[in-house]
């Protein structure tokens, strides 16, 4: 990096804090905070999706797999816009009128308060797995373009974390979620022109790279692609930021309307990882594949928007991290640290806690991040979303559709034996069958044996 590109990062990162400050002063109780005051618009609702859902697998991630398989690294942008376009069609609409903020509290009303506390816990170690794949994603753009030493990377990037979400909340996920949205955009555009222009056009791209594979959506193998772009629409509908973010809205309309617009935007990026990955390969093959957005953005664009966009995808992940940590300290402290407290908290105290879980969430992640786990954690990253989706696809369906129908015995057994068939899949199952299949599998299928066997007495409530 030279002055250009530092001069050009410092704008963007000044301008982030600078909005995620002033979205604290919307923020007056604990409502505001976790659901904004159910208040938020289209715009907001959308900012905040897009805002948590692309990160760094949406940019750095599709370049780095473009590299190797071009159209095939699409699923995870494609993946994520299908689960919002369905979130917005058939999820929105009771998670909205449920008149709840976590997917604890719905669990809890459905099958109880040990269903719940077990679905919290096992949705939370799979969002802190996402956290800190995202601070892992940081530490190697921001080492690999300039002369800054990990343990400071680090700390840039959860001290910008918290300053994203911790003052503001939902509200700053949004704000600063719609700011991140355009300047991804003007990088996406700017990316993908260039990286075209300078391949020569789609024409000399699909001359010079083997059709089969770089122009396939399934050159991975069907049921690996497939369970990628599974895993990120299950992931979608059952993680806490992405409910939170429905929830807040001032109307169901809101609601719909900013998961669709979403669904319809996140796509587009993918677009231009895939055009630099592709480029990256026929213009560098011996290029580390991690590095070919970062090195394209270095060697082919203007220094001062270059520095522009590498801290836009800096806040890409920035946003993602942080709109996790919101989710998963909701979860932890409404629905397992304030039923346990003594002394009922007030609104003000229960804010604070809320703050500090964040702070608490962070740094643990940012300690995390050093030693030898670097290289574990960023492979099991890759399974979050399906392990999210294997604990509560099946127990949120029937919740939402089939209320008091499932014996709450057999949802507990789905809600553990979803992620751990997951898990013991990626050991045992051929590495072109996603483990996600089983998972979801045995979920439903337990879930289904328990709306069979369904107890008089199980809870109930209406949409």
């Amino acid at each position: 990096m030279v002055f250009q590109h530092y001069v050009g990062a410092l704008l963007v990162l000044l301008m982030i804090t600078a909005v995620g400050i002033y979205s604290g002063k919307k923020v007056t109780n604990a409502a505001d905070f976790s659901t904004g005051g159910r208040s938020a618009g289209a715009g907001i609702v959308a900012g905040s999706l897009i805002g948590t859902l692309v990160g760094g697998a949406s940019t750095i991630g599709t370049a780095q797999l473009a590299f190797n398989y071009g159209f095939s690294a699409w699923w995870f942008t494609m993946g994520g816009g299908i689960g919002l376009i369905v979130m917005a069609l058939s999820f929105a609409k009771p998670l909205y009128r449920s008149g709840t903020s976590t997917i604890a509290q719905i669990f809890e009303r459905e099958y109880g308060r040990k269903v719940a506390i077990t679905a919290a816990l096992l949705m939370s170690i799979g969002t802190f797995l996402s956290i800190t794949s995202q601070l892992l994603s940081g530490i190697s753009l921001i080492t690999s373009v300039s002369e800054i030493s990990s343990p400071a990377a680090v700390s840039l990037i959860v001290f910008l974390m918290l300053v994203y979400v911790v003052f503001g909340g939902v509200w700053g996920a949004g704000m600063v979620g719609i700011v991140k949205t355009i300047l991804l955009y003007l990088a996406a555009v700017s990316c993908g022109i260039v990286s075209l222009q300078l391949s020569g056009g789609w024409t000399t791209l699909r001359t010079v790279l083997p059709e089969s594979t770089y122009f396939n959506l399934f050159a991975r193998g069907l049921w690996k692609d497939g369970g990628a772009c599974l895993s990120l629409i299950f992931g979608v509908l059952t993680t806490q930021s992405y409910i939170q973010a429905i929830v807040s809205a001032k109307s169901l309309k809101d609601a719909q309307l900013g998961a669709v617009a979403a669904g319809v935007l996140t796509p587009a990026i993918g677009i231009a990882g895939i055009f630099v990955g592709m480029y990256m390969r026929m213009a560098e093959p011996g290029l580390s594949p991690v590095a070919a957005m970062p090195v394209f953005i270095l060697r082919h664009l203007p220094p001062l928007w270059g520095g522009i966009i590498l801290a836009a995808l800096l806040a890409a992940l920035i946003g993602t991290g942080a709109g996790l940590a919101l989710g998963m300290s909701s979860m932890l402290c409404g629905d397992i640290i304030k039923p346990r407290c003594k002394t009922p908290l007030s609104d003000a105290a229960f804010l604070r806690v809320q703050r500090l879980i964040i702070v608490a969430i962070l740094a643990s992640a940012g300690l995390f991040t050093f030693g030898n786990m670097g290289s574990v954690i960023l492979s099991w990253s890759f399974m979050s979303m399906g392990l999210r989706g294997a604990v509560a696809f099946a127990p949120l369906l029937f919740c939402l559709y089939a209320p008091g129908r499932a014996d709450r015995r057999f949802v507990l057994s789905a809600i553990i034996a979803g992620p751990l068939v997951v898990l013991a899949g990626n050991f045992v199952l051929p590495s072109e069958i996603d483990p996600l299949f089983p998972g979801i599998s045995v979920g439903l299928l337990l879930a289904a044996a328990g709306a069979v066997s369904s107890p008089k007495d199980s809870m109930k409530w209406k949409n």
